[in-house]
């Protein structure tokens, strides 16, 4: 048995999400933006790993260590959300833009980049105002104005609105942007005038600024963190009284939580496994143990999907590295690419509950769960989807083809276990550490990024100088992508909350007849249909506030509620016509998606039916806690 060792790059960003275009060469005036947020980066690991030694070996806390990193971090995040505008790379749905005639298409583009200039060139001044307001506050440790950390935030946003003006005048259609202000001007001031008539019709307003006017933004293509934004700041501006000031806040505070230090330690960590092969290593030992038997390859898929995923983190990461390795062994015993295409896009939907997680990481921290215990119970729910899709692959298997294909050696296993151990002890590591108490994920993230480091050069060949600082750059863009939808969605978390919706919810469902089994369908109905609109970050940071408060009301154990909302989400990503990382499945193994949309269903219905099992039964996602 043969298998293709390829090495492939990601071909989109962190978590199945499609980014705006494909990534163009920075502005050379960025060069130096681009450097200091990977030197931000490295800081900030430096000082992660640095309160380890400190508190864990010396047994001396670094006091002023967290602020460091704190510092570095909100830094990093806001200058990594600037690199992904000079990119092209900040998530957005590109799927409704082809279905236009292409004249539309164009305009509705440039309109939506019209608007994200609006927007920012509006909460700019809010935001130096801000940084200005934190200057009367020091932090505890270094005693420093918070202004330091605060004027990440304008600095940021001062890059974006430049770099976003620029692309703007770029497209030379002067006609599209002139009638684009025009329109705006006209509507704001048409909002401004019967704004008293709006704040009298109370949360009315809400489907209309927060849903409709977001919605239509998602449509034409606006990046999701800027539909999120501007949907905020004209309910706050037409439907409410509350100063705009505070929406800088809440997306501060969104973006900035210690918790979501692990964030871009471990989409670093994907880069790194997927530069040294040691998710490749993992692959090809369990294909050299499984290859054997019929569906032995769709079974060493879904494997390498359940292990690789416990390392990097990183949806996209995990199909890039097993699609190449196993597609072309699959292809000869008489897999179809879309029948291969759709095992592993619901493979990657089954293993978003595998530790590290970043999902489960964001949802810990904007729901207030316990990360170790999202981790632990993460492996079991994993095992129940991975229990289902493997006896939907053996029964499809029935007439795969096995002739010339024989058993490896014990001297080939025991080769392939020597190279892959090292990669192995990987997710197991991660998940001992953080589900034992030991440590946090952020120290985790830290640890497992330097031990893959090492690792990588010691026994996998190590990583090209050459590629250190793109990696590096790599990871600050993604993160900070990341992160401004998680900053964007909560400010519009928090003015769903203010607005009284959250109380208001409350009060139809626990009046609803069937209790926390009716509960616990809508939850998942709704995250099934988010899921495929969203992706999963932003449905959490908006919603997660909201729902767990109504689902401990009811008492469904959080824990619980998190397993089966995060799994609802992830069938929904993959879900055709909308879900996002279907189509970037189809793209890494370049596969039609018109081909594998028919092939995709039972699998889904596989899900479908494990998702069930683990709403209804509490015991999946609690007996390991």
């Amino acid at each position: 048995m043969q298998l293709t060792d390829t090495r492939s790059e990601p071909e989109a960003a962190l978590g199945g999400i499609e980014t705006m275009t494909e990534p163009k060469r920075a502005e050379g005036w960025m060069r130096p933006v681009e450097c200091l947020a990977a030197a931000l980066l490295l800081v900030m690991i430096t000082m992660v790993l640095a309160n380890v030694f400190f508190r864990y070996v010396l047994a001396t806390p670094l006091i002023w260590g967290d602020e460091v990193a704190s510092l570095s971090f909100i830094w990093m995040a806001m200058l990594g959300a600037a690199i992904a505008v000079d990119r092209h790379e900040h998530m957005k749905l590109t799927i409704f833009l082809p279905m236009m005639p292409p004249a539309i298409a164009r305009m509705a583009e440039i309109a939506g980049q019209v608007l994200v200039c609006v927007l920012l060139l509006r909460l700019l001044p809010v935001a130096v105002e801000y940084a200005y307001e934190e200057s009367f506050i020091t932090s505890p440790a270094l005693g420093l104005p918070m202004t330091w950390r605060a004027a990440a935030l304008p600095v940021g946003m001062g890059l974006m609105t430049v770099l976003m003006v620029l692309s703007v005048v770029r497209t030379r259609e002067w006609r599209i942007i002139a009638a684009t202000l025009v329109v705006t001007a006209a509507v704001v001031a048409l909002l401004w005038f019967v704004r008293p008539t709006m704040l009298g019709i109370g949360n009315w307003n809400l489907p209309l600024y927060l849903g409709l006017f977001v919605a239509v933004l998602l449509v034409v293509g606006v990046p999701i963190a800027f539909c999120f934004a501007l949907g905020t700041l004209s309910y706050l501006t037409f439907a409410t009284n509350a100063p705009v000031f505070v929406m800088i806040g809440r997306i501060d505070e969104g973006m900035s939580s210690l918790i979501l230090l692990s964030v871009p330690v471990f989409v670093l960590l994907g880069c790194i496994l997927d530069a040294t092969g040691m998710g490749r290593a993992i692959v090809m030992f369990l294909a050299s143990l499984m290859g054997h038997i019929k569906a032995g390859m769709s079974y060493v898929l879904l494997g390498s999907m359940f292990l690789v995923s416990g390392i990097s983190g990183s949806k996209v990461s995990d199909m890039a590295t097993v699609a190449p390795a196993l597609f072309p062994e699959m292809k000869r015993r008489g897999h179809s690419p879309p029948e291969m295409t759709a095992l592993l896009a619901t493979g990657a939907a089954m293993a978003d509950t595998v530790p590290p997680s970043i999902v489960l990481i964001v949802l810990g921290s904007v729901a207030g769960v316990s990360i170790a215990g999202l981790f632990t119970s993460g492996f079991a729910i994993a095992m129940v989807l991975l229990v289902v899709l493997a006896l939907l692959a053996r029964w499809k298997a029935r007439h795969e083809i096995m002739d010339g294909i024989r058993r490896a050696s014990p001297r080939d296993i025991g080769r392939a276990l020597l190279i892959a151990v090292p990669a192995l002890v990987l997710p197991f590591m991660i998940r001992s550490l953080v589900g034992g108490g030991v440590a946090t994920a952020t120290e985790v993230s830290t640890i497992a990024v330097v031990y893959a480091f090492v690792i990588g050069i010691v026994l996998y060949g190590g990583i090209p100088r050459a590629r250190l600082l793109p990696m590096l750059v790599e990871t600050a863009a993604m993160s900070g992508a990341i992160l401004l939808i998680l900053g964007a969605a909560s400010s519009m978390a928090w003015a769903l909350t203010q607005s009284g919706f959250a109380r208001d919810l409350m009060a139809i469902v626990t009046a609803l007849p069937g209790g926390w089994a009716t509960f616990m369908l809508a939850s998942v109905v709704i995250f099934l249909v988010l899921g495929c609109i969203l992706e999963g970050l932003p449905a959490l940071v908006l919603l997660a506030p909201i729902m767990f408060p109504i689902a401990r009301s009811l008492g469904i154990h959080d824990i619980h509620y998190a397993m089966v909302i995060v799994t609802a989400m992830n069938i929904g990503l993959m879900a055709p016509p909308i879900g996002i990382g279907f189509y970037i499945a189809c793209k890494i193994a370049k596969v039609p998606a018109d081909a594998v949309m028919g092939r995709i269903w039972p699998y889904l219905v596989a899900l479908l039916i494990g998702l069930g099992v683990i709403a209804a039964v509490p015991w999946f996602s609690t007996a390991l806690l």
